[in-house]
């Protein structure tokens, strides 16, 4: 019985869900994936972020995966930078592989440098592609053996290709405020992806990737000198699908130890609670998060959702006369 019942709540998920773009738990700790105006606003000379997502491993012989890497430097004002992200899910094997260029302007609206703003665009190609002959369709159910999916009979299906490849540009802008004595730090942005619209279809029909968009806002709030907490939020939009996250994030130096210790907590609107770990240690940040399923689905998965880990490496050559204990964002 379990089965059929997460075979419904699966099939209801994907109609309410299609044309959506996948995401990631901690959506921030990869700065290009949320917004192009982060690429080379940091302190360093490069910058190398690797995050791996797993989903669904308790309901789902294959659990969804998500990998990204990216790579990005400052250069002057600018900020250049390049992004692979692929995502795979289910037993058709539909894998989204992305690769994209970024460049960013950035500039300070004072004196002091205080109150920045910076200007991103991102543009690549997406390929996606699926294995059509694995999956299985609601008129090959059979009530054989007390019930199974019979793959000798037809489906009916007319797939008309099995990969492609569309265009993709996304832009974004950045507001921050970058004095660190500051008791505030607040920032701003907004990110709107598939600008091109770009024409996607197994079936040659017209079906447009719909524009999505990302507003975030936040600020890191200075306790002490050594304590800070960075409450924020992500609402994303795209056609009439809407998500709303809202998380906390602590940060508690050791000055014996040169390390931060890192923890929050992220809440994605009747979805799930999600309980993040991390150390940053001098250019080396490792973040680890895991998912506690809040959906309808939590009845089949037991409230299990999913694990994804994150390591960031800032490579600075040269130290600041006076060291940035903590990220400006």
């Amino acid at each position: 019985m379990k089965k059929y019942f997460l075979i419904i709540l699966l099939f209801s998920f994907t109609q309410k869900a299609k044309s959506q773009d996948a995401h990631l738990s901690m959506y921030d700790a990869a700065p290009m994936f949320l917004n192009s105006g982060l690429t080379g606003v940091f302190s360093g000379d490069w910058r190398l972020h690797a995050q791996y997502r797993t989903q669904w491993k308790s309901v789902n012989f294959k659990p969804y995966t998500s990998a990204l890497l990216s790579f990005d430097m400052p250069i002057g004002k600018w900020g250049i930078g390049l992004q692979v992200n692929n995502f795979r899910a289910g037993y058709g094997n539909f894998n989204v592989l992305q690769g994209l260029v970024s460049v960013a302007y950035n500039m300070s609206l004072d004196r002091r440098r205080r109150n920045n703003i910076s200007f991103g665009i991102q543009a690549g190609a997406m390929q996606k592609s699926l294995e059509y002959q694995l999956l299985s369709f609601n008129n090959q159910y059979t009530l054989n053996n007390g019930g199974e999916f019979d793959n000798s009979i037809s489906s009916v299906e007319t797939f008309g290709a099995q990969k492609m490849i569309v265009p993709v540009v996304n832009a974004s802008v950045l507001y921050y405020f970058s004095k660190q004595q500051s008791k505030l730090n607040p920032f701003i942005g907004l990110s709107i992806f598939n600008l091109l619209k770009p024409k996607e279809s197994f079936f040659n029909q017209d079906n447009r990737l719909p524009i999505r968009y990302y507003l975030h806002v936040g600020s890191r709030v200075n306790i002490t000198e050594l304590f800070y907490l960075l409450p924020k939020v992500l609402i994303m939009q795209q056609r009439k699908f809407s998500e709303q996250t809202y998380s906390v994030e602590a940060g508690y130096f050791l000055k014996g130890s040169e390390t931060y210790l890192l923890a929050g907590l992220i809440y994605r609107n009747k979805d799930a609670m999600i309980a993040t770990f991390g150390v940053k240690k001098e250019n080396m940040i490792v973040k680890l998060a895991y998912d506690i399923n809040l959906s309808s689905l939590s009845t089949v998965s037991s409230g299990k959702g999913g694990f994804e880990l994150s390591f960031t490496y800032m490579h600075q050559k040269n130290k600041p006369k006076v060291e940035k204990i903590c990220p400006r964002l």
